[in-house]
């Protein structure tokens, strides 16, 4: 039979699916729907939306310490139903004042059903392939953008605003809530008589010896964690930033269609990415791999200001997207690596509370570098430096420990 901890990431993969389809890769497509559907202004939806990333920012170190407390089942649940809720509110809306509530139900339901409660959901089953087990179940954000984001706006054109967001806030909720009662039921493998992994308990009950021991000592945590999170804050603010302005820096160069076809090229290098580290990651040292990653990522966007040619854009954005899903996913993988399964929730959700804060403000930092130097040369190049200098705190955080 094989091991439920396989059971709970492929749930935690379609959970992803949906989390990241209504919530990130959906903001976008709120958006764009309500300011026609109402003619109300770019910055009032918009402004409703970014409370959506605070909530789940101010949200996450709660998630991360009730799934501790009280197991994934019951916190994952509620999620879905708030995003749900939230969803289908959204299109029920008649002034915009409105939408600020239906953005918090949003927020509340994307910090459970995304990195934070994912990873909180995976880690107490796996040791050995404890890396490979995050990335494979955060895989599903991928999905969420290739296929989700596109399935809402066909909801959305053959039903309308109201009916399209109410068909897909049900069907979330009718596919989840069922995965997440029956296979989350279990908080780890040790209720069902196993150790992590799947392997039977050792006939003198000690515990078994770990693959990666966690580093993490009383004296280093606070440094192990925080240049963790510093860092990884940094990669992500300037990668939303990226993802969000790409379009408006792709489009001068190759057009509206080429645009497009960029975009989709970006996010096919990032699900091979994802891809690539699921098979590596547990081989490797996942704090090393983010700081090559970002460093790829650095010479990526510095090319594309100092050379800002069709062929350079292409080629450094596709090189860029490579890296898209290793910062999304190493965040956890590290934090799990270097302080194990014990309070993983609790933890990793301290650090994300920062990095989703920081990292909301990248699309806003983006538009305000862009509109006082009048293009994306300078903006570029102040994000190649951020990228670096995160890079350069999570290398540092971990040579403190041989100070």
């Amino acid at each position: 039979m094989a091991f439920h901890g396989w059971r709970v990431v492929a749930v935690c993969f379609v959970i992803a699916s949906f989390g990241w389809g209504l919530g990130l890769f959906g903001s976008s497509v709120y958006l764009q729907a309500v300011t026609r559907q109402h003619g109300w202004a770019v910055a009032e939806v918009a402004s409703a939306i970014t409370l959506f990333f605070l909530v789940s920012a101010v949200v996450q170190r709660t998630v991360g310490r009730s799934i501790d407390r009280w197991g994934p089942r019951p916190v994952l649940a509620l999620g879905t139903v708030s995003i749900a809720v939230g969803v289908a509110l959204i299109g029920q809306v008649s002034a915009p004042w409105q939408l600020y509530p239906c953005f918090v139900l949003v927020g509340i339901g994307w910090s459970t059903l995304s990195t934070t409660g994912i990873s909180a959901t995976v880690a107490p089953w796996f040791e050995r392939h404890q890396g490979r087990s995050i990335t494979l179940a955060i895989m599903g954000a991928s999905v969420g953008a290739i296929a989700g984001v596109p399935l809402l706006l066909l909801a959305l054109a053959r039903l309308g605003l109201g009916p399209g967001l109410a068909t897909a806030a049900l069907v979330a909720a009718a596919v989840l809530l069922p995965l997440i009662g029956w296979v989350l039921r279990f908080r780890g493998p040790a209720e069902l008589g196993l150790r992590r992994d799947g392997d039977a308990p050792a006939s003198d009950d000690a515990a078994p010896p770990l693959l990666h021991p966690p580093v993490a000592t009383p004296a280093s945590r606070r440094v192990l964690l925080w240049s963790a999170a510093a860092g990884f804050a940094l990669g992500l603010t300037v990668q939303i930033g990226f993802i969000t302005h790409h379009l408006a820096l792709a489009e001068p160069a190759l057009g509206a269609a080429g645009a497009g076809l960029l975009i989709s090229a970006t996010g096919v290098t990032a699900f091979g990415g994802r891809l690539v580290l699921a098979r590596i990651v547990d081989r490797v040292d996942p704090r090393r791999l983010a700081v090559v990653i970002m460093l790829l990522q650095t010479a990526a966007l510095m090319a594309i200001a100092v050379f800002p040619s069709p062929a350079v854009l292409v080629a450094a954005s596709l090189v860029y997207g490579y890296g898209i899903g290793h910062v999304t996913t190493l965040g956890p993988v590290v934090v799990r690596r270097e302080f194990g399964a014990l309070a993983f929730g609790a933890t990793y959700g301290s650090a994300a509370t920062v990095i989703q804060f920081v990292s909301a403000l990248g699309p806003a930092i983006f538009g305000v570098l862009r509109d006082s130097f009048g293009g994306y040369g300078v903006v570029l190049g102040a994000a190649s430096l951020c990228t670096a200098i995160g890079a350069a705190t999570l290398l540092l955080g971990r040579r403190a420990l041989r100070a």
